[in-house]
């Protein structure tokens, strides 16, 4: 079943207006947002191969869970999908799997996300806010420490920018989707999922090929 329907607008182009969702996949959404950013400052080289798993843990289950909403598919047992550890083996492929099952007009929303943050001048604070933010929504002393980790490994490393836009592309547009959604049950019209203009496509310096292979630009 595809729970969208496409939308032709003469200015924006394809537009991407989602049916109402189900209620464990909106919590599912919601859920995925819990990603443990690193709390504090280490300029080491640890901290930073350890936020670019986490930005590819997250990139792979924001897709999955994409493809989940836009064929309406009841995820099952999850508790594979929670595990926190360093994405590997039958887990990766499994998660790579549902994420390659994302519609073209659907992961287009992602693209256009992710190129937007990187052609940005304020892409890292708009990215670091928002992904530490929906990660510690309940403590903010996390959210804001979590925050400043993330905007300087973005400013301080501009081989992390790709995947720390991609970790928070995917979790927008699973958010926004939700958003649409809700609006159009509340409403009874169909109404877009909210998009970023998309922008190049970034030189290939620091586009990891996991990022290549879950966005298809190889």
């Amino acid at each position: 079943m595809q729970a969208y329907q496409l939308r032709e607008d003469p200015h924006l182009g394809c537009r991407v207006c989602p049916l109402p969702v189900r209620a464990e996949l909106a919590e599912a959404v919601t859920r995925s947002h819990r990603i443990t950013w690193p709390t504090w400052i280490d300029r080491g080289p640890r901290m930073l191969r350890h936020v670019l798993e986490l930005c590819r843990l997250r990139t792979a289950r924001g897709l999955a869970l994409l493809h989940w909403l836009a064929a309406d598919l009841p995820p099952g047992e999850l508790d594979w999908f929670w595990i926190s550890l360093r994405l590997t083996g039958s887990r990766q492929e499994r998660m790579y799997a549902a994420a390659a099952a994302v519609p073209e007009p659907v992961l287009a929303l992602v693209v256009a996300n992710w190129t937007w943050a990187l052609a940005s001048p304020h892409g890292g604070r708009i990215t670091a806010s928002y992904l530490a933010g929906a990660a510690y929504r309940s403590d903010g002393f996390l959210a804001a420490d979590a925050t400043m980790t993330l905007y300087q490994t973005y400013d301080r490393h501009p081989e992390a920018r790709p995947a720390i836009a991609a970790a928070w592309a995917t979790a927008r547009v699973g958010a926004d989707w939700c958003n649409a959604a809700d609006l159009r049950a509340r409403y009874q019209s169909p109404t877009p999922v909210f998009t970023y203009p998309r922008g190049a496509v970034p030189p290939p310096l620091g586009v990891r090929p996991w990022i290549q292979r879950l966005f298809r630009l190889e």
